[in-house]
């Protein structure tokens, strides 16, 4: 006969069970305690549940992990049930001709991609593209829908580079449009401040403002208005005749205007990886990560750095907030993913998810307990900040189905509505991922 083991089953999710105590035998694993939630909950559609025992998913017995973590047959266990993430089921590949470093899924059916031939492309998910422009004359390094200025099939689309610029582009994206008629985008405004490459541009939520990090240590804050004339001048004008021929010839073209920041926020010592804003509208606040190790929380109206957490030899790559300001997530050369509580000020409690490959990136998904991870590995990892040893599932970033390259190294990703899209070295590929992947 199995030996039994007390434990009591909790849940933050929207299906809770009476508080009790059951004798489970040691043989089960998770499908035998999914099996029983259910029955005790009478569901009428089964939901897979995965169960969390002390930081850690249960991924063998409840025996075997008894005896790894030396508790005894008597001692109760708190166990938490999520719901599960089921495997990932890839839905298509994009492939490109050079790598990929930002990658937007926010649009239904449709996506965005940023290159380093400085192109920037939409396409809907039979791989037609919608759209394409070259708006940098160097490698894109990142690139964000502006909410307000978005109107029926255009979007703004503010993008940063190597070329040391930012801009703001309109593209039109409409679904009758077909590879031999994709419409090209144009170029508003560029943005002028940095003198070293950018690395990350931010909207807020209501689309009023722009913030760009680069690697010069600055940090840029903008309006997205477009200005009737340049605010910063251009030092390599000629004035010489040829000069002014040039000028008659495109005098019908539409020439972007040169902006200016409205305000310059400074206190990084090294490069700056990346900067958002709060999540709220209109927020004052913005956060940061960089090189030098910190975590920069801002007062953007006043230009100041109100907060930092400071974590040792490790350099920031990527940051994410969560919806209620209350954790930031960043990834890290030293191969970690790390949850920092940011209500703790004097000394930040701090989460670590451990990487065989440095992760590059980062995307929180709709359930605020969920994160997608990318690694130079060419590895997807999907993590329950509940679960700090193993990540729930990953999925490995290959080719095209039409014979193209492995990808090595994944640069971008980003999760919404069951959908998680994947940049890097080879192309594109989207996934379906959680509750949509049922279905």
């Amino acid at each position: 006969m199995s030996s039994q083991q007390p434990v009591t089953l909790t849940t933050h999710t929207a299906y809770p069970l009476p508080t009790q105590k059951y004798l489970i035998p040691t043989s089960w694993k998770r499908y035998h305690l999914s099996q029983l939630v259910n029955k005790a909950l009478s569901l009428s559609q089964p939901i897979p549940f995965d169960f969390i025992i002390r930081d850690q998913i249960l991924k063998t017995s409840l025996g075997e992990w008894c005896s790894e973590n030396n508790v005894g047959e008597e001692e109760t266990i708190e166990i938490e049930y999520v719901e599960s993430v089921l495997p990932p089921q890839k839905m298509s590949d994009f492939p490109h001709d050079d790598w990929v470093s930002s990658i937007i899924c926010d649009i239904q059916g449709c996506l965005i991609t940023a290159a380093y031939d400085g192109h920037i492309r939409a396409f809907d998910y039979s791989k037609n593209m919608l759209a394409s422009a070259p708006v940098h004359s160097a490698p894109i390094t990142s690139c964000t829908i502006v909410p307000s200025t978005t109107t029926g099939d255009t979007l703004t689309i503010a993008s940063t580079s190597h070329d040391l610029t930012a801009s703001l582009s309109h593209f039109k994206i409409s679904p009758s449009s077909t590879p031999s008629s994709n419409t090209p985008g144009t170029i508003l405004a560029t943005l002028h401040l940095h003198t070293s490459p950018l690395s990350s541009i931010s909207s807020n939520t209501s689309g009023t403002h722009l913030l760009t990090s680069s690697w010069d240590g600055l940090i840029g804050l903008w309006d997205t208005t477009i200005p009737i004339i340049d605010e910063v001048p251009n030092i390599n004008d000629d004035d010489g005749h040829e000069k002014k021929k040039k000028k008659r010839k495109t005098e019908n073209e539409i020439k972007p205007r040169r902006k200016a920041p409205i305000n310059v926020l400074k206190s990084h010592s090294g490069r700056v990886s990346k900067v958002v804003f709060g999540e709220t509208i209109n927020s004052d606040i913005a956060y940061s990560c960089g090189f030098d190790s910190t975590i920069r929380i801002w007062d953007i109206q006043n230009g100041v750095s109100t907060h930092t957490i400071t974590a040792a030899e490790k350099p920031f790559l990527d940051l994410a907030i969560s919806p209620d300001g209350r954790h930031a997530l960043s990834t890290s050369t030293d191969r970690t993913l790390t949850l920092y509580d940011l209500h703790s000020k004097s000394t930040p409690q701090s989460t670590s998810f451990l990487h065989p490959s440095t992760p590059s990136c980062l995307s929180l998904s709709t359930n605020a307990n969920q994160v997608v991870t990318g690694a130079y590995d060419g590895i997807a990892r999907i993590w329950d900040l509940r679960s700090t040893k193993d990540a729930m599932t990953s999925f490995k970033i290959g080719g095209s189905d039409e014979g193209g390259g492995v990808m090595k190294k994944i640069l971008d990703v980003d999760w919404k509505r069951g959908v998680v899209g994947v940049a890097g070295e080879g192309g594109v590929e989207v996934w379906r991922v959680g509750e949509e992947a049922r279905k």
